[in-house]
């Protein structure tokens, strides 16, 4: 994909979403963090469903570290790798209370040094909490970076940092949100709605696939 297909792809898409949201449910910095760390390997809705009424009772990494291990895992053992991710979000609490006075740090070094926190959690919070220019590569985003050609890659990191180099700065803080909602909802795996996608004139993915009649 060029660099005059990469304007117009962005163009479309701010057009038809000026200000797109994480669809995962938060109210503070803490509870995003919280959630962006539950799904990992599982879906929006699924993690939505377990922090609604987990958030009720602990949405400080006070309250947290107060349920313990076994009353944490009550609330998310409808997620998937609940018991490891319970033990790390417990393990952040802990290291947030001691040497950030129970608040999220705000540098990508301070955040990947919690347990259970990569660089693509890392990028999620600092895009969303912190409004920074990062890119939170998900399967979504890394599929729809390589099948329309704009950023194509053999790694996550890779497609990352290939993203920030093409993107014009004036799109990169929400791109991440526009290209995951792309994969999630139009850039589908195994059947791509070129027929309905506003992108796809700029997509460099041929054959378009054809609505079935």
């Amino acid at each position: 994909m060029n660099a005059n297909a990469i304007e117009h792809f962005f163009a479309t898409l701010a057009a038809a979403n000026p200000q797109p949201q994480t669809e995962l449910k938060f109210s503070s910095v803490f509870e995003l963090l919280t959630a962006v760390l539950l799904s990992a390997q599982a879906t929006d809705v699924s993690v939505n469903k377990a922090t609604q009424s987990l958030f009720l009772v602990a949405n400080t990494p006070q309250k947290m570290l107060a349920l313990g291990l076994e009353g944490l895992e009550g609330y998310i053992k409808t997620i998937g790798l609940y018991h490891s991710k319970a033990r790390h979000l417990l393990q952040t609490c802990q290291i947030l209370v001691e040497r950030h006075q129970g608040e999220v740090p705000r540098t990508r070094e301070a955040l990947e040094s919690l347990p259970g926190v990569g660089r693509k959690t890392a990028n999620v919070v600092l895009n969303v909490a912190f409004g920074e220019p990062t890119m939170a590569v998900d399967t979504h985003i890394f599929r729809v970076s390589n099948r329309t050609g704009l950023a194509p890659g053999k790694s996550p990191l890779e497609v990352e940092l290939k993203l920030l180099k093409r993107i014009p700065a004036t799109y990169r803080v929400h791109a991440h949100h526009w290209l995951i909602l792309l994969g999630r909802y139009v850039c589908q795996a195994r059947t791509p709605q070129c027929w309905q996608c506003a992108v796809a004139p700029y997509c460099d993915f041929k054959p378009k696939t054809q609505k079935k009649i």
